[in-house]
């Protein structure tokens, strides 16, 4: 089968003409490979059933495995979760950040649910992205641009070498060091179901409570 002519750009110095383009494409069903504050990712249009089958077909990720949500800020978030006052705690004190935090989907949010108890949102520390995010009329669906089992992807050949004709759009960072974001479930009592690049001490300090 032929392969596809993916467009090529650094996600660091993108001209507002080319962010203007891989926005307006993602919005309407583009797959684009980027540069994220961890490791590359596959990302598209959080709300485009065809965007998502063609990240867990690139990636061979089982269907009962969720996407991370990724956002440009916390009022992002709250347009599609029912946010309280411990998301508002842990978002002041770690957003930009390497937290994730599963929230109950409010109305707008249901549609992204996909049968999963909650959603899965980070705002990333990374200035390139983050002015990807914000340029975007829809929150971005993401997830590790890697074979699903295979090691993560931190430099640009190895990206090449995975989605090149495949992707719409590769974002390219340089090489990337890879830190896991720490997960913290608040669908009910705040459980910790990852501690990655935060502590459960930390964690707790800022709720001033103990987590699951």
């Amino acid at each position: 089968m032929k392969k596809m002519k993916t467009q090529i750009f650094p996600i660091n110095t993108l001209t507002d003409e080319q962010l203007s383009q891989v926005a307006r494409a993602v919005e309407n069903g583009a797959l684009v490979a980027l540069a994220t504050d961890t490791v590359y990712g596959l990302a598209a249009n959080a709300f485009d059933e065809k965007a998502i089958t063609r990240i867990y077909r690139l990636k061979e990720r089982p269907s009962g495995m969720a996407l991370q949500i990724l956002l440009s800020c916390v009022q992002a978030a709250q347009k599609i979760v029912r946010w309280d006052d411990r998301a508002e705690k842990l978002a002041q004190a770690y957003w930009p950040g390497a937290l994730t935090m599963i929230l109950p989907a409010n109305e707008m949010g249901k549609p992204l649910l996909r049968g999963f108890g909650g959603l899965g949102l980070r705002v990333p520390a990374h200035a390139g992205l983050l002015r990807f995010l914000a340029a975007l009329q829809v929150p971005l669906a993401c997830t590790s641009a890697n074979v699903h089992g295979q090691p993560v992807i931190t430099t640009e050949k190895e990206l090449m070498d995975f989605c090149e004709g495949e992707a719409d759009f590769i974002l390219t960072g340089g090489t990337l060091s890879p830190v896991a974001s720490s997960v913290v479930d608040l669908t009910a009592k705040a459980e910790l179901l990852r501690e990655g690049a935060l502590s459960r001490l930390e964690l707790e300090s800022i709720l001033q409570r103990c987590l699951k």
